[in-house]
């Protein structure tokens, strides 16, 4: 990893520098664009005032996505160790006949 290099991001028409390692700057700069899209939806809803509550709205929003999006993957995998498992048990099933 190399050493942090300072970034300038602007989120909410507001400029932050931030150290971060060269590898990993398209990253945070990605991750800042996307922040600012969700902080703007938020202010744009119009129901929210104050930066402090529009930014506390918008990781509240997030955070559900995330758990959600969480729920959703753990549902396939589950899924998808069923589906293995009877697989598993069609294609013994199958040997077996075979085996008669």
């Amino acid at each position: 990893m190399s050493k942090a290099e300072p970034l300038m991001i602007k989120i909410l028409e507001k400029d932050y520098r931030i150290g971060c390692p060269e590898e990993e700057k398209d990253n945070l700069r990605a991750s800042a664009n996307l922040l600012n899209e969700k902080l703007q939806e938020t202010k744009t809803q119009g129901s929210v005032i104050g930066a402090e509550r529009i930014a506390i709205m918008t990781a509240l929003n997030m955070c559900h996505e995330i758990l959600h999006n969480k729920s959703i993957i753990a549902e396939h995998n589950d899924l998808n160790k069923r589906i293995d498992a009877l697989s598993d048990r069609i294609s013994q099933s199958i040997r077996e006949i075979q085996l008669v």
